[in-house]
């Protein structure tokens, strides 16, 4: 599946892919609704009620991303629960500065681009289903790699599921070229990414920061390395 940045400008194509997003779910309870008011009809509220969350929870709003080749933007809405020196050994191969986001349930759960660049890794790693607050979720939990690069810059960002969160949906592969913000995936209820960033890029956010996909601005690239690069 593919899926254009320029949707933003389109409320339409943002409805359509919530729509698509949602279809299952918003079915059953539609179903649900004419059955149990032929019990009692003030069971009808319970699946409109939920009819109407799921169309809240699967909402794709229109995001404003900054300009700048420098700016690593974060790739879900959420809370920074952790970020510090680590060493990633999968794709940056190198010291990294490792930032890591909780999407609580009532978050915006698509997920996008932190960087302009192509798409160089991709990698499905299948795990358990802890809660994405615990501190070794990360470690054991089902997750998917997407490694970025753009003038000598790498970066990785990665999708990961959590307690009530059961389904990573990723839409893009190696080869494609990303723009800053684009949309590239989506975890379902509840969950948690990560961002794997350069050495030396200069942090932007603090532990328990509230963050917006595609609008938040988690780090600034060294322009050293960006100028050498042309």
């Amino acid at each position: 599946m593919q899926v254009s940045i320029n949707q933003d400008d389109n409320p339409a194509r943002r409805f359509a892919l919530t729509l698509k997003l949602a279809w299952p779910y918003l079915s059953f309870s539609a179903l649900m609704m004419p059955v149990l008011y032929l019990v009692k009809p003030l069971l009808a509220v319970l699946p409109g009620a939920l009819f109407l969350f799921i169309l809240y929870f699967f909402r794709n709003p229109r995001r404003v991303i900054p300009p700048g080749d420098n700016l690593i933007l974060s790739p879900a809405d959420g809370v920074i629960l952790d970020l510090g020196e680590s060493y990633e050994e999968m794709y940056i191969k190198d010291k990294a500065i490792r930032v890591s986001i909780f999407l609580s349930i009532l978050n915006v759960h698509i997920n996008r681009s932190p960087f302009k660049g192509e798409v160089k890794y991709r990698y499905y790693r299948p795990g358990k289903f802890i809660p994405a607050f615990k501190s070794h979720a990360s470690d054991l939990n089902e997750k998917n790699y997407i490694g970025l690069e753009n003038r000598d810059f790498k970066l990785m960002v990665c999708q990961i599921t959590g307690f009530i969160a059961r389904r990573i949906k990723c839409w893009v592969d190696e080869g494609k070229w990303l723009e800053s913000g684009e949309i590239i995936g989506i975890i379902r209820f509840g969950s948690g990414a990560e961002l794997f960033l350069p050495a030396g890029t200069k942090i932007q956010v603090k532990i328990g920061d509230k963050v917006k996909a595609g609008e938040t601005i988690i780090g600034i690239l060294p322009d050293a390395r960006s100028d050498d690069n042309g």
